[in-house]
């Protein structure tokens, strides 16, 4: 089972980017999207969704902002578009896909580099979801592949220039130990960090100072996922040989 996860940084500008084209040719059984700033009626092209797929785009109610989809090769059996958090759910920050054995979910966590406003919408937000997977995990659940853009690097590992970011959000003290929480008491699992624990690899880059080109880059991109889906994780990557949003889409083979 192949699963991607990618912030697009607009869905159009990335299928401008020759997206779709790569992705035709990936064999990827879930797609998780994020950041797609697009309206329904803009999407209504064939590309955007691929055949064989079956899609699902959540909007943000502000045009040309926020967006999550998932794209899926096995019909779910139920879709979710909310997460019951009114701020967030009118950002189109989540979707998942049920089935009787499992839950994917595509994830646009808030960004709180715009400002002190932006941070403390994004606090909110951490606030409000740690217990919601808490609970999850806590009780009898599906497995979960939890997909998507964190905005936050959580160890210095992740990302170059950990010691003059450690002030800048996406690298906050609070956000990190967030993660801690959601690993270390929790239990869920970094399914990249379980197959390349000491890789320095990154998902998004900057577009100043040839970010991308030096790879000075932050890993905020994640497949989160339970415990029972650990020995299942086989191979991960970062693909980059074409650049499609100012992020790069991770993938990973799980074993059926």
């Amino acid at each position: 089972m192949r699963v991607i996860t990618f912030n697009a940084n607009g869905i159009r500008s990335a299928a401008r980017k020759g997206f779709f084209d790569w992705l035709s040719k990936q064999d990827a059984d879930f797609v998780c999207i994020q950041e797609t700033k697009a309206q329904a009626d803009q999407l209504t092209a064939a590309e955007f969704c691929p055949a064989g797929y079956t899609c699902q785009y959540v909007c943000a109610e502000k045009k040309g902002y926020s967006g999550v989809a998932i794209y899926a090769r096995r019909p779910p059996e139920a879709i979710i578009t909310q997460l019951g958090l009114p701020e967030f759910d009118a950002e189109g920050r989540y979707c998942a896909f049920e089935y009787s054995d499992l839950m994917v979910a595509s994830l646009y966590l808030p960004s709180g580099s715009a400002g002190d406003h932006r941070q403390e919408s994004k606090d909110r937000f951490l606030a409000a979801y740690l217990p919601m997977l808490e609970s999850y995990i806590q009780n009898p659940h599906k497995p979960l592949i939890l997909c998507g853009d964190w905005n936050i690097a959580h160890k210095e590992i992740d990302l170059k220039n950990w010691k003059s970011n450690q002030k800048n959000s996406g690298f906050l003290p609070h956000e990190r130990a967030w993660l801690d929480e959601l690993f270390d008491r929790l239990g869920y699992v970094d399914a990249h960090r379980l197959v390349a624990p000491g890789e320095a690899v990154y998902t998004w880059w900057s577009n100043r100072a040839n970010a991308w080109e030096n790879n000075v880059g932050w890993r905020i991109d994640y497949q989160i996922i339970t415990p029972d889906l650990a020995d299942r994780v086989e191979r991960a990557w970062v693909y980059r040989d074409e650049k499609f949003s100012d992020h790069a889409p991770l993938i990973i083979d799980y074993r059926d």
